[in-house]
């Protein structure tokens, strides 16, 4: 396995956003130039979603009081900020839905260096708006979990494009594992957890295991008999699955392996931090969705991938993209590309659309039984894509 303290790097994005050395002063492409008029810096602006459907989001505080927080065991609980992106009734209507609060990104916007602006960062435009009617029926529920270090902010792009498709997504920050995460009462937490696992002696599976748990209580809070949300009663509860990026994907086969309701995951590039039990996940679907080189091909540094597809006992595929980097599949390529920073091989809108083409298939094939010929093998319209252990 890995040690963390590469994982924690890259979970910063130092891997794929961070401003290489030589360029760390650079101004960004909106910061004006010495003795130029000011003017308001652009906002990057996240792809717009492919499905039917308006999306609406709202945002649920939750605090578990049966639990201590494992890295802060003092705290009132085990918080956490839940947003939910959803299928609405029609467009227009509510408010924009923020991207961030000034000060989460902020925070983040210091890990990226002096080149990215937290206020550009925050004002980042979604296509989602607030506290909207959803669409009628009842639609599958997707929670997302980020990757260690980042909000659940920066799977935007992904959430509002599954939620324009049907589906319920429930994005969980999860307390103390980011570089900010805002509560409603004015606190902001940081991220305890990145020192106790960067040379803490903590192991990864503290976060994965304690993620599964997480995930257990978003589900009892949003699909038990008092659910938190008031429209609750639109989610398909018979229809779960989960996709996380990072260690928040190694977190979905943990929360798979403790919860029986999640009834198919994805793990976008994370390393997984646990062995499946010996009854794999009891024939439930897994797809492993990763880079393409020397990390996450058959055999590569991550040996955890070749041991978790050899436990893999139901549907299941391991994807890699070419060109891709550790944050290709979270909204990362889109704001690097609006920042200056380096871009990876594969372009910023083939990101996106990878993404969420094969993330859209796998849940649509495993939550609602229509099958999805784009998971069979290589096509011609995704040619960066390839299928390992055919």
């Amino acid at each position: 396995m890995i040690r963390f303290s590469r994982a924690a790097a890259a979970a910063v994005l130092a891997c794929s956003l961070a401003l290489p050395a030589g360029v760390a002063t650079a101004a960004a492409p909106d910061t004006p130039s010495a003795g130029a008029p000011a003017r308001a810096a652009r906002p990057a602006v996240l792809p717009d979603p492919t499905g039917p459907y308006a999306v609406g989001s709202t945002v649920l505080p939750l605090v578990d009081r049966s639990r201590t927080d494992p890295w802060v065991p003092t705290a009132d609980g085990r918080a956490l900020m839940v947003t939910l992106h959803y299928p609405a009734a029609r467009r227009g209507g509510g408010g924009p839905a923020p991207y961030a609060t000034g000060e989460e990104a902020r925070l983040l916007a210091e890990q990226l260096g002096p080149g990215v602006s937290g206020d550009v960062l925050a004002r980042t435009r979604t296509h989602s708006r607030t506290d909207v009617r959803p669409a009628p029926g009842r639609h599958p529920l997707v929670l997302l979990s980020p990757g260690f270090g980042v909000s659940r902010w920066t799977l935007t792009n992904l959430a509002e494009d599954l939620a324009s498709r049907g589906y319920v997504v429930a994005s969980v920050d999860h307390a103390y594992e980011s570089y900010g995460i805002s509560l409603p009462d004015g606190r902001t937490l940081t991220c305890v957890a990145c020192t106790a696992l960067d040379g803490g002696g903590v192991h990864g599976s503290v976060v994965t295991s304690t993620r599964a748990a997480d995930m257990r209580d978003v589900l009892d809070r949003l699909t038990g008999p008092k659910p938190v949300w008031r429209y609750a009663d639109v989610i398909d509860a018979r229809h779960v699955g989960m996709a996380g990026h990072s260690i928040g994907g190694a977190s979905a086969a943990s929360a798979m392996a403790a919860d029986p309701r999640i009834d198919a995951g994805i793990n976008m590039d994370g390393a997984f931090w646990e062995d499946l039990p010996a009854g794999g996940l009891g024939g439930r679907p897994f797809l492993m969705l990763g880079t393409h080189d020397s990390m996450h091909l058959p055999g590569g540094q991550d040996t955890s991938w070749d041991r978790t597809w050899s436990a893999l006992d139901g549907w299941k595929r391991w994807i890699t993209v070419a060109g891709s980097e550790h944050f290709t599949f979270s909204d990362g390529p889109v704001l690097a590309r609006r920042f200056g920073l380096p871009q990876p091989e594969l372009p910023a809108d083939r990101a996106v659309a990878i993404t969420r083409t094969y993330v859209a298939a796998f849940f649509d094939q495993h939550l609602r039984g229509i099958p999805r010929p784009v998971l069979d093998g290589p096509t011609a319209e995704n040619p960066e894509v390839h299928f390992q252990h055919r």
